[in-house]
């Protein structure tokens, strides 16, 4: 699996979607947004807000890992 920032990074790119939307939607600076393109992991509470945003549930790349482990 890759790192959750890069998989934001892409979906955002999918959307169309630029890092000042983004920036201002999660009431941010783009440093910030730059910074979470770059992690590995992320806080609950910031992909729930990320995913809803994007409308994309993040969340299921992480079960689907689960499932894979069985």
């Amino acid at each position: 699996m890759q790192p959750i920032g890069i998989l934001i990074k892409k979906r955002l790119k999918e959307q169309g979607k630029t890092v000042i939307w983004f920036s201002q939607q999660l009431a941010c600076s783009r440093t910030n947004i730059y910074k979470i393109f770059r992690r590995s992991s992320i806080d609950t509470n910031d992909l729930l807000r990320i995913s809803q945003i994007l409308s994309y549930d993040f969340f299921s790349i992480y079960s689907s890992e689960l499932r894979e482990m069985k």
